[in-house]
């Protein structure tokens, strides 16, 4: 899959737009490296907040770019901050309803009549994420430039989101009260859902269903999202690849209008198909990496050290902290944990010094570290993850087992597949104790049920290398496809 530049594509001009936090940057960001290296001129727009991050986190020059690779901004109309966080969720959603399509709509006018030496002319594509949804109405108002949605999480999380209108319909959301939460309403099965939930809990739809709150902002920005991607006839991509969600690709792809392309894993399609180091090395990482890390792993022995890791977003009370250190600390593992310094509610991560002491020969805490890398190094033997899409994904690609403890959203639905379906997991009880922790951690690091765990995850590992092979892997024809099918026949619009 090597660059067209060429064949003059570098006039063609996409235009990529994810959501403003880590987990949607990073997906939309290799398909944009893709299209790059494919020759297509690419504009990357982040919000102000998030480009100051990256430049923070990756060095001034970050923000510059590459030839034919470039960054834009946009304002996301919240009150200034130079944190190094994520922004509040349903603040940002409300935003992304109500802030963005002016800006938006402003950029994309400023790219098309943008006439200075080196330009690529107008806008051509937009590449939306799916939560994005704003970016419809701003396509159709320029001039009804061509539009691809981008689903960056999970496809039976999407089939999750596919059910909010349903049991809105049925009256079974919102709850009536918060009785719900304790009064088994959660553990009841749905018995309408596609064959390929079938069985599935409310527990495991994604969380927004638990409200009381008709006007709940969460659960309405992910139904109009999910429901705007389906109607609109816009192709929609996929970091996901065929062997893997076999089943609800097909339900799927009875609930969408457009045809759809899975892609994925993105991050193993980038690792095999780009060849210029310079596109290699631009990263997306809005936190800074500690390296240290993996000096520490190459001391370690094959399958035994269990990364603890809760993504960019997921936040703990200073209790589930405790619960977890201790945990980790009892089951006599090695283990790589890290704690973002907004890991906790409202506060910096505190470890007792107890803790530190116990484990100072057995694990290692960082702030931030390439998940990626760290999961493929062969002392990985397991993660303890909150199931977000990339870190799934991730560790699919690592071909390590995980221990599932989700927070919020999809998450839960990616639980349960992990669990049930692939086979590749361990869950832990939303009220997480000590001693579960240690348990599972036990189970999965040394018994015997997690060393068929362990051999699941290597079978998924080896698909998901399958799916990205050269001429033969599913993604990499899909990726073709859309760009053959989809994009080159929009080559004379922008001009």
């Amino acid at each position: 899959m090597g660059s067209l530049v060429g064949e003059g594509r570098s006039n063609f001009h996409i235009v990529c737009i994810p959501y403003p936090a880590q987990g949607h940057i990073k997906p939309m960001f290799q398909l944009a490296k893709l299209l790059h290296a494919q020759g297509f001129h690419i504009t990357f727009v982040l919000t102000k907040y998030n480009h100051r991050r990256l430049l923070r986190s990756r060095g001034p020059n970050a923000g510059d770019g590459l030839e034919r690779f470039k960054f834009e901004t946009i304002r996301d109309g919240l009150p200034p901050s130079d944190a190094d966080v994520t922004q509040d969720i349903p603040t940002l959603c409300q935003a992304v309803m109500t802030n963005f399509l002016d800006p938006f709509k402003s950029l994309l006018r400023k790219l098309n009549n943008d006439s200075s030496t080196g330009s690529p002319g107008p806008v051509t594509c937009i590449i939306s994420d799916s939560v994005m949804p704003f970016t419809l109405d701003a396509a159709r108002e320029i001039g009804n430039v061509p539009l691809i949605w981008l689903w960056t999480a999970s496809v039976c999380g999407f089939l999750g989101y596919s059910q909010y209108r349903p049991l809105f319909d049925k009256g079974i959301v919102p709850f009536q009260d918060s009785a719900f939460l304790t009064n088994g309403s959660l553990e009841e099965t749905v018995d309408w859902i596609p064959e390929s939930l079938k069985d599935i809990q409310l527990k495991y739809i994604p969380s927004f269903i638990r409200t009381t709150d008709k006007d709940d902002i969460m659960f309405n920005f992910l139904l109009h999202c999910v429901e705007t991607t389906a109607k609109s006839s816009a192709p929609v991509i996929f970091n996901s690849f065929d062997s893997f969600e076999k089943d609800v690709l097909l339900d799927v792809s009875n609930l969408v209008s457009g045809p759809i392309y899975t892609v994925g894993p993105l991050d193993f399609m980038a690792d095999t198909t780009l060849e210029d180091p310079a596109t290699k090395s631009l990263g997306s990482n809005l936190w800074k990496e500690d390296s240290k890390c993996l000096r520490w792993l190459d001391s370690k022995k094959p399958n035994s050290v269990i990364l603890v890791s809760f993504g960019s977003i997921a936040t703990i009370t200073n209790e589930n902290l405790l619960e977890f250190a201790w945990g980790l600390a009892n089951s006599n593992q090695f283990f790589l944990w890290v704690l973002r310094p907004d890991l906790v509610n409202g506060e910096k991560s505190v470890i007792p010094n107890e803790f530190l002491m116990e484990i100072k020969e057995r694990g290692l805490i960082t702030s931030w570290c390439d998940q990626e890398t760290v999961l493929k190094h062969p002392s990985l033997g397991g993660y303890l993850t909150h199931c977000g899409w990339n870190s799934t994904l991730d560790t699919i690609c690592g071909g390590v087992p995980v221990l599932c403890w989700p927070f919020f959203a999809e998450q839960q639905t990616n639980c349960w597949f992990s669990c049930g379906k692939w086979g590749i997991g361990l869950e832990i009880d939303g009220n997480v104790s000590r001693t579960e922790v240690e348990k599972q951690v036990r189970k999965l690091m040394v018994s015997d049920q997690g060393k068929g765990i362990l051999s699941n995850a290597k079978k998924w590992k080896k698909l998901a290398e399958k799916s990205v092979e050269n001429e033969c892997g599913s993604s990499y024809m899909n990726f073709n496809k859309l760009v053959n099918d989809v994009l080159l026949p929009m080559k004379q619009f922008g001009k």
